[in-house]
């Protein structure tokens, strides 16, 4: 992961546990001109002791002054569904401005919680979607970016939660739609593959509110590259590494 991370300006790192010793190692690897931030845990058993965390150069980017966590207005609840969010999300997303020379941007992470069955999780991810949309169309009044990016635990690309995702306009880049998230994903069987992690902003249907240039986008195998000739599979690999790819 320290090899991964210092080849972008700015990473998300989901599920960060409580004992953040494997965090502050990785940022003296790093160096002095890295710095992070992070939520806190979430407390109870959905959060999992779980922290989300930015991580950025300050030779390439800086903050530019907001941080903050997402809470969806009580009189959108009923629009969502009659039940929708009657407790608060497992993992409150969270929300850091960045400035790279003239350019301001605003990442949200978020881990969507693992329901089940599966479409238990869509009442999040419409909220998500609605968020996004509403701060979206105001950020773009002062020529600031948003993107939102993490973990959705979106099964399979256009199942209903995918269609709860994209509902509001988020849209993926296709060349991102098309890589593998998980060690666990097998090319011969891509209908079979988890669509889990995601990174998405607004654009087309008037909706174009990006003004940074995308170039491509992709995941690493790093299976591949690690604990090679010592007879470790996949899932003994993803408990010392992860599970799941940079994308």
């Amino acid at each position: 992961m320290c090899e991964i991370v210092p080849r972008f300006d700015v990473v998300a790192l989901q599920e960060v546990k409580g004992d953040l010793r494997a965090l502050r190692d990785t940022m003296r690897y790093l160096g002095p001109h890295w710095a992070f931030l992070m939520t806190d845990v979430t407390a109870g058993s959905a959060g999992n002791d779980e922290r989300m965390a930015l991580v950025f150069d300050l030779t390439r980017l800086k903050p530019s002054g907001l941080a903050c966590e997402l809470v969806v207005p009580q009189e959108w609840l009923d629009e969502i569904s009659p039940d929708a969010l009657t407790r608060q999300f497992a993992r409150t997303p969270y929300a850091v401005s960045f400035l790279a020379g003239r350019t301001t941007f605003i990442l949200v992470t978020l881990h969507i919680d693992y329901a089940q069955p599966a479409q238990g999780r869509i009442p999040e991810l419409r909220a998500i979607a609605r968020s996004m949309a509403e701060w979206a169309k105001r950020a773009s009044d002062w020529e600031h970016n948003l993107l939102t990016l993490g973990d959705f635990n979106i099964d399979r690309h256009g199942d209903d939660l995918w269609r709860a995702f994209t509902s509001t306009g988020l849209t993926v880049p296709d060349d991102i739609q098309k890589v593998p998230r998980t060690v666990f994903s097998n090319p011969a069987k891509p209908n079979l593959a988890k669509f889990y992690d995601q990174i998405a902003w607004f654009r087309g249907n008037g909706m174009d509110l990006l003004s940074m240039q995308y170039h491509q986008g992709g995941s690493f195998d790093f299976v591949l590259h690690v604990y090679r000739n010592t007879g470790l599979n996949k899932t003994a690999i993803s408990y010392r590494i992860s599970d799941h790819y940079p994308l």
